[in-house]
């Protein structure tokens, strides 16, 4: 219990008090200053309308929570496929890996109205629109991660009699795990953007649409609970594939404190 509670200091209190400081400022601000809630409303206005509206904001949360966790499992069972093509054949990696950097440099805005044309209204868009935006971190950090392995630990299996196949299952991808993990954060924070543009394009539900539907009626207050709502999704989605990598990969995280004990010492 004690080990538990230094960790809470150490990780996460720094954090928690300059959160409760900016709150504790804007809520001053709003009050000395007397701005409207229309205009900006306080933490305190935020979080009672999150309290009166909270069958509103579950119902719309849910929608957008189904299109983030779909979109995000797409792109992580393609993105692992792509990544492990691209790494074993140098032939498809350049024929396919200037495609994935060249799909990054298309504003996913811009796409979004497009799929609305070809697919409609509907679960689909929102889903490919996440899929596209967290694909590509996972993409290039798996690369990255299967290739490099040592190249003495290849020569060496390669030596024992491993096929090219086991090479990839046995070393290449258990190593690449950290990468993938890496890539797998990133791709998980900013799937919430992209479920959020999918519905500001189009939709009839869903916190984006929460968000367009209640700024024409200045219900500023639920624009800034929705966007807190969307900020804990992030947030709690990010640590759950944090706990995921400590359970998958354990050993380096074990590996990770030593490093860092000693570079302390």
């Amino acid at each position: 219990m004690a080990s538990l509670v230094r960790s809470f200091a150490t990780n996460w209190l720094p954090a928690l008090v300059i959160i409760l400081g900016l709150l504790a400022v804007w809520e001053g601000y709003v009050l000395i200053f007397d701005v409207q809630k229309w205009l900006l409303p306080s933490p305190t206005v935020i979080a009672v309308t999150m309290v009166e509206d909270a069958a509103l904001l579950s119902r719309h949360t849910w929608i957008t929570l189904v299109e983030i966790l779909i979109g995000f499992g797409l792109a992580l069972v393609s993105g692992v496929v792509l990544a492990s093509v691209i790494a074993l054949s140098r032939t498809l990696e350049r024929a396919i890996y200037p495609f994935v950097i060249a799909s990054q440099t298309i504003p996913i805005i811009v796409v979004a109205p497009l799929l609305l044309i070809w697919i409609g209204y509907g679960l689909a868009p929102k889903v490919i629109v996440v899929g596209l935006i967290a694909f590509f971190p996972i993409v290039v950090n798996m690369v990255d991660g299967l290739k490099s392995v040592d190249p003495d630990m290849v020569r060496l299996m390669r030596t024992l009699g491993a096929s090219r196949r086991q090479i990839f299952m046995k070393l290449q991808f258990p190593s690449s795990l950290p990468f993938l993990f890496s890539g797998t954060k990133v791709a998980m924070a900013v799937s919430v953007i992209g479920a959020v543009i999918g519905e500001w394009v189009g939709s009839s539900v869903g916190l984006g649409y929460l968000m367009i539907r209640s700024k024409p009626q200045f219900l500023t207050e639920r624009v800034f609970a929705a966007i807190v709502v969307l900020s804990a999704i992030g947030i709690l989605l990010f640590l759950l594939v944090g706990l995921v990598e400590r359970l998958v990969i354990p050993w380096w995280h074990t590996e990770r404190q030593k490093r860092a004990l000693e570079n302390s010492v």
